[in-house]
């Protein structure tokens, strides 16, 4: 699909202040100035992503209740129940969160609900749940921002409620916890408003203890990076400390998954949590019960960490079977029902989905069609729905203009939830495309390709890409940096390798370096040796049996401009 460039415009000024008191090149000058790093201090700071930089955890609202809340349950001996959701975040700040309170002492159990038959969140048996474990304070964990009714119940039978929450608050009272803690709620003074719920729960270790282990960080790295919370600020610290513990956390469940895996010993990434720790993880919630997944990281065995791990390893690969096939059903119903001239949003529905995986299968529509997608799932009439949005296009805001058709439905400005009746899938498809047109122009559906800089081949050396190594880890909020370089001569056939690889070399006639380029194969017919081009890319590191070189990683080719 044709990309729309946008190179990100370099700042003169700004980039010799950081030259100059950094002691750095200018292109490191520039991504820093990209990532809306402008002042010495700040570009230090991020640099060096240290623990002293962490907030005052008691900035957050509402935490000083729950910190007194949580030492009267110790001093009532009361039990705790740790209510989280069944996705990595809510896994992991259960973890965290129970960790903290059995080793302050306190009795504690955890619960997460089915997917297929609870769905998200607190529901109507949670009061029956909790009266049978003789429970007198729930803590909710990436989740309850929205539970008001439940919450309210909850508390008609002396039960109270705190909430540990990252999503967005809905306009409003809020409901009646004893504690809210969550960074975007209204009136919550503290500085840094995206942290992951493993995030927040990793506030309140710090609170009660002044310090967080290499095991919270690891936890808290896992949860922050699989729920694709930005990379910045304390999210950044979290996931870049916690990253480099892994390899030696004394978690059992974390190092039978790497072992699993066949990653334990190597440098661990977000893109190692991201698609291989995450997505077994997730795979517990996905298809059977996520309490396999807290359970294996909760146990204090190696042979039970084995074996859970395994489990999950099995429910992975079965999930991948699942999702392939209801993507590809997905893109063929997108061909059949879906009139790109009138339809700017993706609406599909099939009988008997399978609920697991509606997010994954949205996602992957987003990223073929560069349109929101909606897909839902019915059984008895009711439809279970995962959205995904583009930039531009928030797809919250858009269901809460369309809310007169839906049950019900959460989330942010880039994924959303939704429940809905089977009768209103149609009228609710023509008013959220009816929205669309207002917002979304022709221009927002070409994808943006955002470009760090352009920049000379001669200029990129180890020593670059070392530096830039410094600014990991990469993800959302920090992206790997993209480059571009222009009017390149193509000094070999172009190639295509396994799973539609594309490979070539190429020249500035200063230096000369490899190309690659995954699933990339439909371009080789502009790559034409002794021609220019122009390429975005990234920079890796090619040591495939020989001593590494540069080589570049692309992202898009064009033909190069007449001179």
């Amino acid at each position: 699909m044709q990309k729309n460039w946008q190179i990100k415009e370099t700042n003169v000024v700004l980039q010799q202040k950081l030259i100059q008191e950094l002691q750095i090149p200018s292109v490191i000058a520039q991504l820093l100035i990209s990532r809306d790093i402008f002042e010495p201090g700040q570009a230090q700071e991020f640099l060096s992503a240290d623990l002293s930089n962490l907030h005052d955890p008691f900035l957050l609202k509402d935490l000083h209740l729950a910190v007194e809340r949580i030492k009267q349950a110790k001093q009532r001996n009361e039990k705790v129940l740790i209510f989280g959701d069944y996705d990595v975040d809510g896994v992991t700040s259960s973890v965290i969160l129970f960790k903290l309170l059995h080793g302050l002492g306190l009795e504690v159990v955890n619960h997460i609900p089915h997917r297929m038959t609870d769905g998200y969140g607190l529901n109507d048996g949670i009061v029956e749940l909790a009266k049978t474990q003789n429970i007198k304070l729930l803590i909710a964990v990436d989740c309850g921002t929205t539970s008001h009714q439940e919450i309210q119940a909850l508390k008609s039978v002396g039960i109270e409620t705190i909430v540990i929450d990252h999503h967005e608050p809905p306009e409003g009272e809020r409901p009646k916890a004893i504690a809210m803690i969550n960074p975007k709620q209204k009136g919550c003074p503290y500085p840094f408003k995206y942290l992951a719920s493993a995030g927040l729960v990793t506030k309140l270790v710090q609170a009660f203890l002044s310090k967080i282990d290499d095991n919270i960080l690891t936890l808290a790295a896992i949860g922050t990076i699989a729920d694709v919370a930005p990379l910045i600020g304390e999210n950044r610290i979290l996931a870049k400390r916690g990253l480099e513990r892994m390899n030696q956390t004394k978690n059992k469940g974390i190092l039978a998954l790497l072992d699993l895996a066949k990653i334990r010993g190597k440098k661990i990434t977000p893109f190692h949590v991201g698609f291989i720790i995450g997505p077994r993880l997730n795979a517990a919630g996905r298809m059977d019960t996520a309490h396999l997944a807290l359970d294996l990281l909760l146990t204090e065995d190696q042979g039970e960490a084995y074996r859970l791990a395994k489990l999950l390893d099995g429910h992975n690969s079965d999930r991948q079977k699942t999702q392939k096939n209801i993507i590809n059903e997905a893109l063929e119903l997108v061909e059949q029902e879906v009139n790109f001239n009138q339809e700017k949003v993706i609406v599909l529905n099939r009988e008997g989905w399978h609920k697991g995986v509606l997010g994954i299968v949205a996602s992957r529509l987003r990223e073929k069609y560069n349109r929101p997608a909606i897909v839902i799932s019915t059984k008895d009439g009711i439809g279970t729905a995962s959205a995904r949005s583009i930039d531009g296009f928030h797809i919250h805001d858009a269901l809460e203009q369309c809310s007169e058709y839906l049950e019900s439905f959460g989330g942010h400005k880039g994924a959303a939830g939704l429940t809905i009746l089977f009768d209103n899938i149609d009228p609710f498809r023509s008013l959220i495309n009816e929205v669309a047109q207002k917002t979304i122009t022709v221009q927002s559906l070409i994808p943006n390709l955002l470009i760090d800089s352009e920049i000379p081949l001669s200029g990129l050396t180890t020593e670059l890409i070392e530096m830039i190594d410094q600014m990991e880890p990469f993800g959302e909020g920090n992206p790997t940096p993209v480059f571009c370089s222009r009017h390149l001569m193509v000094k070999s056939n172009p190639v295509v390798l396994g799973k539609d690889t594309l490979k070539f070399w190429v020249t500035d006639g200063q230096a000369t370096f490899s190309t690659v380029g995954f699933g990339m194969a439909e371009y080789k017919p502009i790559v034409k040796i002794g021609e220019p081009i122009d390429l975005a890319y990234q920079i890796g590191i090619d040591d495939w049996n020989k001593a590494p070189t540069v080589q570049l990683k692309l992202k898009d080719i064009k033909p190069s401009a007449v001179l």
